[in-house]
């Protein structure tokens, strides 16, 4: 970097580079974590020794009940800790959620790239879709990508990397774009998602407490959820060309001419793709005929949905695979890439043998997300917090904009959206009814602190498949990297989204279907 081009840095761009720096300096994301992992056990064993604990109603997981209960740090250096931290290692690296999701998506993504499927498919797409619509489609796509639930995070963040590479253009900033969609804008989206009944059913038992006889439906934040949609999209694309991608400059790496291969398909890859492309559509319209049915064994049995605690979505992973497999060894057979069926062996063993670094890291990750939630440490934070807004005696639009940043910080705290929520939600929601809010309006305002700041926590606990994924294009890159590539996103997604709560607030409009703002 020039003299004069650091001249011209803003305060925000000469911020960001020294939270990289910084973040860079750090260790190895292995050895990070592990040190996360015995902080948190230090700590844990000082604050158990002062006997720190926080008083608030909460959910009871065994009965489902809302009760006050009290909670206190446990130690992890104790010989009931040490005994958990010995016994449980290997329950927490394979019971780790994010270490099936991506090793079974990678394995049909990984045959799709090594046949030559998704190349292919980036250059027909170069070839016909303008420049300037890119950013705002990876963006889009990955806010959508959540009625999915996670296979975003592994399908479609390491996909939009691909995307700006091929339109020679920082593979970073696909991937931060893509990223923030998915993660930052995971509560928004045009259709309802596998998160929108899971968050009512615990809103709902959090509004008993006040009104036995109330109800909290998935649908209550639709009308303000699809507003967002738009406005994350725009924020997104906004952020990523004029914010990020200047900051990261020319990619230099591999494929840094933009090149799978340049210009448009050849005959014989057009014939591969149509071939392919028929064969995933034949699977779409085979899961669509079995998904139909009334009866079909792919719907919840209890309640006939598609989407809520039902077959579909808890296959979601495997069919994802199935549908990036099969026609990507079609295409390989017929474009010549495959030849037999230990070519498409050796694809699936390449794919498995470039997560290795990542298996690693999930291994201490799951230890340390364990460690944090054994010992308590994020729900007496949430709890302590949650007094201090009580203690403030302030309402209205304040009160909200208070809590959306109070959901934003716990986020940094504990990972799980419906963990934090099971935690609030029967403290707000009471409080706030009393104040003359509707849950509705609460959880929304929830929502949105609780996405803006997923994509800059490590206990996100897909951070650490994201940050294998930025090595893959600068293996220089670490938290610091990513963080201070993600920071920007945070802040403006949880401005902007605060700011249209403020004026669907102030317009008194419903946030979905029969939900007001008010009691």
């Amino acid at each position: 970097m020039t003299e004069e081009t650091k001249k011209k840095l803003s305060f925000f761009d000469r911020f960001l580079n020294m939270v990289e720096r910084v973040g860079n300096k750090l260790p190895h994301p292995i050895a990070l974590f592990a040190i996360f992992a015995a902080v948190t056990a230090l700590l844990s064993a000082l604050l158990a020794a002062l006997g720190v604990s926080a008083t608030g109603q909460l959910v009871n997981r065994a009965t489902n009940a809302v009760e006050t209960q009290t909670v206190t740090i446990v130690s992890l250096l104790n010989k009931a800790g040490i005994v958990y931290m010995l016994t449980s290692a290997v329950d927490n690296f394979t019971g780790f959620a994010p270490l099936g999701v991506v090793l079974v998506a990678m394995l049909g993504v990984g045959v799709a790239e090594t046949s030559g499927y998704i190349p292919a498919i980036l250059r027909r797409t170069v070839a016909v879709t303008p420049r300037r619509l890119i950013t705002p489609v990876v963006v889009f796509l990955g806010i959508m990508s959540n009625i999915a639930s996670d296979a975003g995070y592994v399908i479609l963040i390491p996909i939009g990397a691909l995307i700006f590479m091929a339109y020679g253009r920082h593979p970073l900033a696909g991937l931060a774009a893509a990223f923030a969609g998915v993660s930052g804008g995971f509560s928004a989206n045009l259709l309802i998602g596998s998160t929108d009944p899971l968050l009512s059913g615990i809103s709902t038992e959090a509004v008993h407490i006040i009104n036995a006889s109330r109800e909290v439906d998935p649908t209550c934040n639709w009308y303000f959820m699809i507003v967002s949609t738009f406005l994350l999209m725009i924020v997104g694309t906004i952020v990523t060309d004029h914010i990020v991608e200047p900051r990261l400059g020319k990619y230099e790496g591999r494929s840094a001419d933009g090149s799978f291969g340049s210009g448009d398909v050849s005959e014989k890859e057009r014939k591969a793709l149509k071939a392919a492309n028929i064969t995933l559509l034949a699977l779409i319209l085979i899961l669509i005929g079995i998904c139909v049915p009334s009866g079909s064994f792919m719907r919840n049995p209890d309640t006939g949905s598609l989407i809520a605690e039902a077959p579909l979505m808890e296959s979601i992973i495997p069919l994802i695979m199935i549908f990036f497999l099969v026609p990507a060894v079609v295409f390989g057979y017929v474009s010549g890439t495959f030849k037999n069926n230990k070519d498409v062996c050796d694809a699936m063993g390449k794919s498995m043998s470039s997560m290795g670094a990542y298996i690693a890291l999930a291994f201490v990750s799951a230890q340390f997300i364990s460690y944090f939630s054994y010992t308590h440490l994020g729900t007496v934070i949430a709890l302590k917090g949650a007094q201090l807004i009580k203690a403030s005696g302030i309402g209205g639009v304040t009160l909200m904009t208070i809590f959306i940043i109070f959901s934003a910080f716990i986020n940094l705290f504990i990972g799980s959206a419906s963990a934090k929520w099971t935690i609030l939600a029967p403290i707000f929601i009471p409080m706030f009814m009393l104040l003359g809010y509707s849950p509705e309006l609460t959880q929304v305002a929830y929502r949105i602190g609780d996405s803006s700041t997923n994509i800059i926590t490590p206990l996100m606990s897909y951070f650490a498949i994201i940050i294998v994924f930025a090595k893959e294009y600068d293996e220089d890159s670490g938290i610091g990297t990513l963080i201070s590539t993600m920071l920007p996103y945070s802040v403006f997604f949880l401005i902007s989204w605060t700011l249209l709560l403020v004026i669907w607030m102030y317009l008194g409009l419903p946030l979905g279907p029969g939900a007001g703002l008010y009691m």
